[in-house]
């Protein structure tokens, strides 16, 4: 992904930000979203995916619903958000609407990690819409 393409993301991903409730955006205050083009190597074995355009998202540390005062000492949690997998499953830059397609998978996939920091698993999300 280029300097241009990155760019462009990350613009879109600001915009599906701003659009979020204000309790959300609190929520990010708390638990980051960081943005990076593909998982690394330890990440894709951990979570068993061959392909790195195949994982578009990933909430990583303990959910609101599980957390307690022994948590102190671990990682706090975080959300990634992969550049070039969520391009991917869009249909890529070059179609009509790209950033239309693009916005809505970013935010499909921000919400999703964000579902996960409140304790939904994957038949949650998916009831949600969010999968």
């Amino acid at each position: 992904m280029n300097v241009d393409e990155r760019a462009r993301f990350d613009a879109l991903l600001g915009e599906v930000i701003e659009a979020l409730p204000p309790g959300i955006h609190r929520l990010l205050d708390e638990v980051p979203v960081i943005v990076e083009d593909v998982p690394d190597d330890a990440t894709l074995d951990e979570m068993g995916e061959d392909d790195e355009l195949g994982l578009l998202g990933l909430h990583s540390g303990t959910p609101f619903t599980e957390q307690s005062v022994e948590d102190s000492a671990t990682l706090p949690p975080d959300i990634r958000l992969y550049r070039e997998g969520i391009v991917d499953h869009a249909g890529g830059w070059d179609q009509p609407d790209a950033d239309g397609l693009i916005r809505e998978e970013i935010r499909v996939t921000l919400l999703h990690e964000i579902g996960h920091q409140f304790g939904l698993d994957e038949d949650d999300l998916e009831r949600l819409g969010y999968e």
